[in-house]
């Protein structure tokens, strides 16, 4: 085996990680500064330096281990070996930021991090950095952060959440947990890391003109400028380019050097001796003032993006030389040997070391088995153990809290007369807040104002304004707000006015809060249940932003739960399932309320109030899958459909069994995702015929899903039709009823089926 990466010439023809690498070597050997006397461990390494001796030293091995492992991917990648090259060389300063933070900081990193995690693992004895990261290179099973999966920056113990590769999407939950930290302690709740912990958060200079990033930085001083913690570090790790665009010079300090509420400092990341100062400033303002902290730390890029990524290509041969001159580990042995701490020999004897462990670790991870079987890969993906949840769920030991909540015994909605479906949601919002302290309700409108459909009134004056709160208008900050909560221990219900504004946001539940169980093996997870005034239908308002039928959206994320209620009384149970799944087994659920049947009380004729229920006292929970079925032993004709769908189907099915004398079974599906095939089979399979009723659009729908359950049971004889929405986007005014299903659409696809 290989190990060195030996140099023969500096052309573009070779190599440019074999540049960098041989640069160390030459520089070392051919280094003719003034040696000092040996500094004592405790004392400068250099004169003026806050850092110490002993720091230097340790800070110095955490960066060669980073640098290291970056040349063992580049070389163990063409033997399939090593399945991951995007490397940290020339952002190893950010070991600094690990040092002067403390291992219970919660940290969101991107993935130039490895001097960060190699100095991170110094913080608990027995941690081997070298191997841990070896493992995640070689995507071993073995990995302790994600279990194979992914190589990712993470640790469990450390508490470094794991990221994948992601472009500032990590930045609003990095703000929500450090909101988190010091919101649970007004509410009384036992935080999992000390009180005056901070978030760290780290990315690129070009990652920093993302949206995401940019809602992030606005949150950040929304909340500071309201006098309300938020001790986040924001570590933007400039190197003056993203990918092969480059970033104007000076563009980052123009750019964050005077925003209000979002506090400044600079720190040169290329020099351990003169930077290390001035991240303890930044981190010590952080946590003293509890402000969002901006620390722009001055770092480079040597080798390319990635092992892919041929500069020479793209850079003249004189640029690279320039800015492999700026390699941080070239001032470091500069340090190293000026201070006197170090020879020469030893010096590069520590880095052939080095070395030799980082290969050898990798040769040892390639070893060690890999993920060989589906359903080890998607095991921690939606972990479900449904005794537990049922349990859960039906727990009911909390009747002095739901009774302070509603205000007497009397007024507790079980006494009360049947109600329908946006006062059965409020109440059982009442019940899930008053059974879990440690929930919170938030989202735009939904405080003193109760929503704008009223949905949430009376929570505010029930739970006062810690625990129901309005956040500003942006649904990305309030889905990052959920996970940053959660990731403290509490249970966020966050509320997102329109589906159509789940859109705007959508990657914080896909690309970050339900990947995070899978990326972590498990070890991390984001419970949280999303409410979502959805569907179409709406009378007198409406247009595609508020009579949104795009569920694909949603049932497309791996792990993720979807319920949609059509009555009351259902929704009260789901609540109760759902938030069970959030606590058990860390489920990220959405939950679709259809607008339009929000206020329906009628089923039949106006008066008949047959679309209101009784409320399901404590006690009562829905199963996850479980479907409700209408007219059971009907045969002649079986309806399956969800939210809106179900009172359409119920008014159609009586016009239907009075003209075609057909007996109808209408199936209200309830759980849109995972969709349960096999009740969809057992209620299929005894139907003469089937028609699917399914108000979203023709394309990606619900009802697909629905049709490829039954045809996958084998029951694709069986004659069927389906009645779906358009593939266009739903006008304003009576319009949209040309769009959507409705009941003459359903009689007419039944008179299709009688021939």
């Amino acid at each position: 085996m290989t190990t060195a990466l030996p140099i023969t010439a500096r052309h573009k023809g070779f190599n440019r990680a074999e540049i960098v690498d041989q640069n160390f070597t030459e520089f070392v050997k051919l280094w003719q500064g003034k040696v000092r006397a040996a500094p004592r461990d405790d004392a400068p390494v250099l004169p003026g330096s806050a850092l110490d001796a002993r720091g230097f030293r340790e800070l110095l091995e955490s960066q060669l281990i980073s640098r290291h492992l970056d040349l063992m991917a580049r070389v163990l990648r063409v033997q399939n070996k090593v399945f991951y090259t995007i490397g940290s060389s020339g952002h190893e300063g950010n070991a600094m930021v690990a040092r002067l933070t403390r291992h219970t900081d919660p940290a969101f990193l991107h993935y130039r991090s490895g001097g960060f995690m190699a100095e991170r693992f110094r913080k608990l004895p027995g941690m081997d950095p070298v191997m841990d990261s070896a493992l995640s290179f070689a995507a071993s099973k073995d990995d302790p952060a994600s279990g194979g999966r992914h190589k990712v920056w993470g640790s469990k113990p450390l508490w470094v959440l794991p990221q994948t590769s992601t472009i500032a999407s990590h930045l609003p939950k990095a703000l929500g947990t450090a909101v988190a930290i010091d919101h649970a302690r007004r509410i009384g709740h036992t935080l999992p890391v000390p009180e005056d912990s901070i978030a760290i958060c780290s990315f690129g200079d070009a990652s920093s003109n993302h949206a995401t990033a940019q809602t992030a930085f606005n949150a950040a001083a929304w909340t500071a400028y309201q006098k309300l913690p938020a001790p986040v570090l924001f570590v933007c790790e400039d190197n003056g380019i993203g990918i092969s665009v480059k970033t104007p010079t000076g563009w980052v300090a123009s750019n964050f050097q005077s925003r209000s509420n979002l506090d400044y400092f600079f720190a040169d990341g290329l020099d351990l001796a003169e930077g290390y100062a001035q991240v303890q400033r930044a981190v010590e303002h952080c946590r003293s003032t509890r402000r969002p902290t901006f620390l722009h730390l001055k770092t480079t890029r040597v080798m390319g993006h990635a092992g892919t990524d041929f500069e020479i290509e793209w850079r003249s041969i004189e640029e690279l030389c320039a800015v492999e001159a700026t390699d941080p580990l070239l001032r470091s042995a500069a340090i190293a040997l000026e201070s006197g701490l170090y020879s020469k020999d030893a010096l590069l004897e520590l880095y052939e070391a080095t070395r030799k462990r980082c290969f050898a670790a990798a040769e040892e991870a390639d070893r060690r088995p890999k993920l060989e079987r589906l359903e080890d890969v998607m095991a921690p993906l939606a972990p479900y153990t449904p005794a537990k949840v049922k349990a859960e769920a039906e727990r009911a030991d909390y009747t002095d809290a739901r009774v302070k909540a509603f205000g007497s015994e009397e007024k507790l909605p079980e006494n009360q007369p049947p109600r329908h479906l946006a006062i059965q949601i409020g109440q059982a919002l009442h019940d899930i807040m008053a059974k879990y302290p440690e929930s919170l309700l938030f989202g735009e409108d939904v405080a003193q104002k109760g929503g704008v459909y009223t949905v949430t009134k009376g929570l505010h004056k029930a739970f006062k304004n810690t625990r129901v709160f309005n956040t500003l208008l942006d649904e990305t900050v309030i889905l990052g707000l959920a996970q940053g909560y959660a990731n403290m221990g509490l249970l966020p219900i966050p509320e997102i006015q329109y589906l159509a504004y789940f859109h705007n946001a959508g990657d914080q539940i896909r690309g970050e809060a339900a990947s995070l169980q899978f990326f972590s093996n498990d070890q991390y997870r984001n419970p949280l249940v999303m409410r979502v005034a959805s569907l179409g239908y709406q009378r007198g308002f409406g247009g595609h932003f508020h009579n949104d039928n795009s569920i694909a959206a949603l049932r497309d994320i791996p792990g993720l739960v979807v319920g949609c209620p059509s009555r009351g009384d259902d929704a009260a149970t789901m609540l109760r399932t759902l938030t069970a799944l959030a606590k058990v087994d860390g489920r990220v659920c959405a939950f679709l309320e259809p607008i339009a049947l929000y206020m329906t009380k009628d089923l039949y004729e106006a008066g008949d109030g047959q679309w209101q229920f009784a409320y399901p006292p404590p006690g009562e929970a829905m199963a996850l899958g479980e479907g409700r079925v209408y007219g059971d032993g009907a045969n002649d004709l079986v309806v399956f459909t969800f939210g809106n769908g179900v009172p359409m189907a119920l008014r159609a099915a009586r016009t239907i069994e009075a003209e075609l004398k057909w007996k109808v079974r209408v199936i209200d599906l309830r759980w849109l995702a995972p969709l349960n095939d096999a009740f969809i089979a057992a209620q299929a399979k005894s139907a003469k015929r089937i028609l699917v009723l399914d108000e979203g659009r023709k394309s990606a729908g619900v009802g697909e899903g629905v049709i490829t359950a039954i045809v996958e049971a084998g029951l694709g004889a069986t004659p069927l039709e389906r009645v779906v929405g358009a593939d266009t986007f739903t006008p304003l005014a009576g319009a949209a009823f040309l769009v959507l299903p409705g009941e003459a659409d359903v009689v007419a696809a039944a008179r299709k089926l009688a021939g």
